[in-house]
């Protein structure tokens, strides 16, 4: 064998067990997947209430539009410093109740908005329900609207619920006279409130979901990551309804096509006191009552006798 077809063999076993040819662009895109991956992660760990909130400071419109009566509440919610916040609402007081001697028939709704705007976007619910009997407080959480603080989380929306039962209690209504409303993500707020109150009237959870894990694995992009370990706002209310004590009419449109109907299904059957549950045909996520209004309102009058 020649000096050269000996350096040629040499060369050619080199390269055969040289891995570098192809480990390394496979090392580099792994490399780069990976950090792909963990960053999407850490983003939807950092970045997770700018998903679940859409707060807008500006308020719209307020019930005067729809001839209601209201008036403006501030009502100072207590921080684990010692200061406060407040947190801002409407008071739609029923005339007829006003006008009753007999504070035992009274009965009032604390409503519970979902995750986008603020309370001037359910201005004209609030009156809608205030016009079936009841008075009616609706509240911005913090963070939302007129009222203070920080970007919401899923314990300061729970405090701000809390908060404003208490306000109601303080203005003399005994917790048997509280009916809780919640709207999608505000339904989730609504049960967690719920549970630690027994002794309520009664909730109206419409068009609510299950657990925010649910949610997520219901967009296909989230599917390939490890959801149950990212996810930290949780409002697990498929765990929550189980222990539920009070009676629980939920109501879902069925072409929402946000939150699927099935949800509310699952939360009715793993509800174990008195409930029904209410499908509006045709109805989307945020439009139950308007499509099918005598069919929401008898809904509530009839499961409620009222």
């Amino acid at each position: 064998m020649t000096e050269s077809s000996l350096e040629s063999a040499q060369n050619q076993q080199t390269q055969t067990r040289s891995p570098k040819n192809w480990l390394r662009p496979v090392a580099i895109t792994g490399i780069a997947i990976a950090s792909f991956y963990g960053s999407v992660c850490a983003g939807l760990w950092f970045g997770q209430t700018r998903l679940v909130f859409s707060p807008e400071k500006e308020l719209t419109t307020t019930p005067a539009k729809f001839n209601a009566k209201y008036e403006d509440v501030l009502i100072p919610v207590k921080k684990t410093d010692g200061t406060s916040e407040n947190i801002h609402g409407w008071w739609l007081p029923n005339a007829k109740q006003v006008q009753s001697s007999n504070l035992s028939d009274r009965k009032v709704i604390l409503y519970l908005h979902g995750k986008g705007k603020n309370i001037s976007a359910n201005a004209k619910h609030a009156n809608r329900l205030m016009r079936m009997g009841f008075s009616v407080l609706v509240i911005d959480y913090r963070g939302y609207g007129r009222s203070e603080g920080d970007f919401p989380t899923e314990s300061s929306v729970y405090a701000d619920a809390q908060t404003a039962w208490d306000y109601l209690i303080e203005k003399g209504y005994k917790p048997n006279q509280i009916m809780i409303y919640g709207h999608s993500l505000g339904g989730a707020i609504a049960i967690d409130l719920a549970l630690k109150h027994p002794d309520a009237l009664g909730m109206i959870v419409d068009a609510s979901f299950t657990s925010m894990s649910d949610m997520a694995q219901l967009d296909p992009k989230y599917r390939i990551f490890p959801i149950d370990l990212l996810i930290h706002q949780r409002f697990d209310s498929i765990a929550k309804v189980r222990s539920l004590a009070i009676p629980v009419l939920y109501i879902h449109g069925t072409a929402d096509e946000l939150i699927p109907p099935m949800m509310s299904q699952r939360l009715y059957d793993a509800t174990p006191t008195k409930k029904q549950i209410v499908f509006i045909p045709n109805g989307g996520h945020n439009n139950n009552a308007a499509t099918n209004e005598p069919l929401y309102l008898n809904s509530i009058s009839s499961f409620f006798n009222l």
